[in-house]
């Protein structure tokens, strides 16, 4: 991607340290952006355009990014994952997408596997062999996620009754698609979120650890605004049995949940990225160019708008970094603050990168530039993981609750 055109690690002029962040946090962050600015960038600009880039996603193996995503002790944390996705995109969105997407498809295992699934699959996902996916959004079921239609039906019975009162199978097979899927059909696995009990709404979703190999198991690529890997998947009677379930049967909707909660603030972390590097291009350009008889930084149009684009960057990180902090500490309220988070910063992130172009002009639209490359990156932000509208339903009904 284009460079943001300072050294990594430099802050804006005239900004002062994040009050939340410790020396420690500050230093970390100013080595994930000169790692991101001068080893993963190249692998990013090198690689093919809306495909799973495997070189880079080995880097970030052994770099031990991904080990710092998923440590030894099992326990994910939302301030390091956060911290993470901010300094990457600052640098390289590709590197922080990469690196969030194996976050997202293998957090269910992590937090919902079997040792039997943990130790098979989260040493290659930290090294950077396997790359992950989560397949919950569908054609009919996007925003609601309890809504899916992917069938999982089932194959003979065995065992005590399951929650529904009906026996539990010996195993499934899975009949539908999924679509939106990142990765999709790249990944080496998938955690694929079924239905096991028509008509039961959230209740009657299974989550499935699905390796790609399995048979009718098809898919093919999707052409986005950004050039991501995303696809589709089909699911032609691809079998699953119990060894392959995540957590409870029927109780898939939970790990979505509990999945989603986590990575919510890191997409406002990616946001308030996103939001740092459009705002130091501007404040280079505005302070560079002339015009009307001197820079553009001292007309007022300007440099009142570089004041709302700092300040509501600076409230963006700080409601981020605060929901991250709620998170690991298990604080109540984590699904309000979570929603928050990424309402606001993805939103404020909009509107930075749209006002940076508005100052640059024509020459910020020019294909290859920054804020050109940011524009198209920061406008799915708002959908993906739960859409605006629904951040503002799930803290309304957070505030009743």
């Amino acid at each position: 991607m284009p460079s943001a055109q300072d050294a990594p690690g430099e802050r804006p002029p005239g900004r002062a340290p994040l009050a939340s962040l410790t020396p420690e946090q500050r230093a970390w962050t100013a080595t994930l952006r000169t790692l991101a600015a001068r080893r993963l960038r190249p692998l990013a600009e090198a690689a093919e355009p809306g495909r799973v880039n495997r070189p880079l996603v080995a880097a970030l193996g052994e770099h031990g990014l991904l080990a710092r995503l998923f440590p030894a002790d099992g326990v994910v944390r939302a301030v390091d994952l956060c911290l993470l996705r901010e300094a990457l995109a600052q640098e390289c969105t590709e590197a922080e997408t990469a690196l969030a997407l194996q976050g997202l498809g293998a957090h269910p295992i992590a937090a919902s596997g079997t040792e039997e699934q943990r130790a098979r699959w989260l040493p290659e996902v930290v090294a950077g062999r396997a790359v992950a996916a989560f397949a919950l959004s569908e054609p009919e079921a996007g925003s609601d996620a309890a809504a899916l239609r992917l069938r999982a039906e089932p194959v003979g019975a065995s065992g005590p009754p399951g929650p529904s009162g009906a026996s539990n199978p010996s195993g499934w097979t899975l009949h539908g698609e999924k679509q939106w899927i990142s990765n999709a059909p790249e990944a080496d696995f998938y955690t694929v979120f079924a239905r096991t009990r028509p008509d039961a709404g959230a209740r009657g979703v299974t989550a499935f650890l699905v390796p790609a190999d399995r048979p009718g198991l098809g898919g093919r690529p999707l052409r986005m605004l950004a050039p991501h890997p995303v696809g589709l998947l089909t699911f032609d009677g691809v079998p699953v049995g119990p060894d392959d379930v995540l957590g409870e049967v029927d109780g898939g909707f939970g790990v979505a949940l509990r999945t989603l909660d986590l990575f919510r603030p890191s997409v406002g972390a990616f946001a308030v990225g996103m939001s740092r590097a459009a705002l130091r291009v501007a404040l280079a350009h505005a302070g560079e160019r002339h015009a009307f008889g001197g820079p553009l930084k001292d007309l007022q149009a300007v440099s009142h708008q570089l004041a709302d684009m700092a300040t509501r960057t600076e409230a963006a990180a700080l409601l981020v970094h605060a929901a991250a902090t709620a998170y690991d500490a298990g604080e109540p309220g984590v699904a309000g603050r979570s929603a928050m988070a990424k309402l606001y910063a993805t939103e404020t992130a909009q509107y930075v990168i749209d006002a940076a172009l508005q100052i640059h002009g024509a020459r910020g639209l020019e294909q290859g530039h920054l804020l050109e490359h940011l524009y198209r990156e920061v406008r799915a932000t708002r959908i993906y993981e739960g859409a605006t509208e629904v951040q503002r339903t799930i803290i309304a009904r957070e505030l009743y609750r």
